[in-house]
């Protein structure tokens, strides 16, 4: 049973979240206008953008996820970040500079420049989609994660309150400074989340009673299976993610897609000075990942020995593999956590969960999304307004998309309980129902010059559709080929994005645009 948090843990906890709040009001006072409170005034330097990037992009899933992954399997996960750096390459010479050109709030308003508005603002509705699906059910994984460490159950109601609770916190600290305060409490959380993990990472080492050599030779040649050491996947079996065709093909789309399709990496790459250093701080953020996902993988391998090898342990397993809390499935190192962990640290611990489960950075995103592709345009067709209005107008837009989180949480406890789907495999691979119609809709928008607005529809709803078409249970209801749900997620975004470029490059050939100048 999970001990009970002590005052020392609760103290901890109080002191991030008053952490945050000064890093929020020190936010404030330089907010004047809707740039400001979306862009940060472009005031922000590479090395800031380049953490709260990598903030962005390690979520709750990263923070459970990648040490599960290498206690059950091996490295090869790390080996996508080759694709993750390519990717991103691609997006910083491609698109930044394009999206500076035309001095864009959101990345969708290059398809007004391309089409015309009404493909802006199909861009933006289904990235709005995508990240509620996406966002929502990381928001769920994370509120069991912090059901189980503060109320020591996963009851729906305690779920849904731990919902509530990240909601609010991240509300809170968005609400009133926006960007720049994202962004500084973004470092705050980067320190806190790796500190908690190297200090986990220690306890573990200390923990386990065999030398540096018989831990590495014991993950070398387990007792059963491939070595757990492995960093290259070279199969090329389609059902593989991490395999080296899935990281030079769909996993580099997946990045492309992530760091210059997706608003909520890109808001911050449009908050540097200029293209070149929103580039630059692209970059840094790939390659600030790689150790960073590196440590939590190097916890899972302790893991593994920690529990399952007692003959290095000199005793008996401690706990079954899959790990159980009240029936309900958990990751090995959350049942670490709450286990192992002593009174302070594992306070600290927590705040590591809930430092990586920030929902802050999705909310400005899709708020600025809301009010600059959607609200604006039709509000200034009526009359002009203040800029001041406009600031309230993204806070007004974040409440609302706070509460489709909330929804999208609540329906995800339920939805998961009913399907017994793996939640860790959807948040992975979610955001591909959103990717593939935007990467076919931008590729044809980029490197043609086809297409039409009617076309970028048909596109997006193709691409969202062949995703669809691939899941399992759409695959045994329609009676689809078997091939089709076998496809690792990699895979299903190259074969949607394919669909949904054929679909707008079959759109009438477009006249030259102000961005094709640009």
């Amino acid at each position: 049973m999970p001990a009970q948090f002590t005052a020392l843990d609760w103290g901890v906890v109080g002191a991030y979240v008053a952490l945050l709040a000064l890093a929020g009001w020190l936010a404030t006072r330089r907010q004047r206008n809707a740039e400001d409170y979306f862009l940060a005034g472009h005031r922000v330097p590479v090395w800031l953008v380049a953490i709260s990037v990598l903030s962005t992009t390690q979520s709750a899933a990263t923070f459970l996820g990648a040490p599960d992954y290498s206690y059950r399997g091996d490295y090869t996960y790390l080996t996508s970040y080759g694709g993750a750096l390519l990717g991103a390459f691609l997006a910083g010479r491609i698109l930044v500079p394009r999206l500076y050109a035309l001095g864009a709030t959101t990345c969708y308003e290059l398809l007004s420049a391309r089409y015309d508005v009404r493909a802006m603002r199909a861009a933006g509705g289904m990235y709005l989609v995508g990240r509620v699906f996406a966002s929502g059910a990381r928001l769920y994984l994370a509120a069991i994660a912090v059901s189980m460490i503060l109320f020591t159950d996963i009851a729906p109601g305690s779920v849904i309150l731990a919902s509530l609770a990240l909601v609010a916190l991240g509300l809170a600290f968005t609400f009133i400074g926006g960007l720049n305060a994202i962004i500084w409490s973004d470092l705050v959380q980067v320190i806190l989340y790796t500190g908690a993990a190297l200090i986990v990472l220690w306890l573990l080492w200390t923990g386990i009673p065999a030398s540096s050599s018989e831990i590495v030779h014991a993950l070398a040649a387990p007792p059963a299976g491939a070595s757990k050491l492995r960093f290259v996947d070279l199969s090329l079996d389609l059902s593989h993610s991490f395999s080296l065709l899935a990281t030079s093909t769909g996993i580099v789309l997946l990045f492309f897609a992530s760091t210059g399709l997706d608003q909520d990496t890109t808001q911050r790459l449009l908050a540097c000075k200029d293209s070149r250093a929103g580039e630059r701080a692209l970059y840094a953020s790939v390659l600030a990942s790689v150790p960073v996902v590196l440590l939590f993988m190097a916890i899972g391998s302790l893991l593994y020995i920690f529990y399952d090898r007692p003959d290095l342990m000199g005793r008996s397993a401690a706990v079954a593999a899959s790990g159980e809390f009240h029936g309900e499935k958990i990751t090995i190192f959350l049942h670490y956590i709450l286990t192992h962990v002593p009174p302070g640290i594992r306070g600290l611990v927590a705040v590591g969960v809930l430092a990586a489960a920030a929902i802050n950075s999705e909310l400005i995103s899709m708020a600025s999304v809301l009010v600059e592709d959607f609200y604006r345009p039709w509000s200034e067709r009526r009359r002009p307004r203040a800029a001041s209005h406009y600031v309230l107008a993204g806070r007004i837009g974040q409440l609302v998309m706070a509460l489709a989180l909330l929804a999208m949480s609540v329906l995800c406890y339920y939805w998961q309980h009913y399907t017994a789907a793996p939640l860790l495999a959807f948040v992975l691979g979610v955001m591909s129902f959103a990717y593939s119609g935007l990467l076919g809709v931008y590729f044809t928008a980029l490197f043609t010059r086809r297409g039409s607005t009617r076309s970028v529809l048909w596109a997006l709803a193709t691409g969202f559709a062949a995703i669809a078409l691939q899941q399992a249970f759409v695959v045994d209801t329609l009676g689809l080929p078997a091939f089709f749900k076998s496809l690792a997620f990699p895979f299903q975004l190259c074969l949607g994005t394919a669909i949904a470029f054929a679909t707008c490059a079959a759109g009438k050939q477009a006249p030259r645009s102000a961005i094709e100048a640009a």
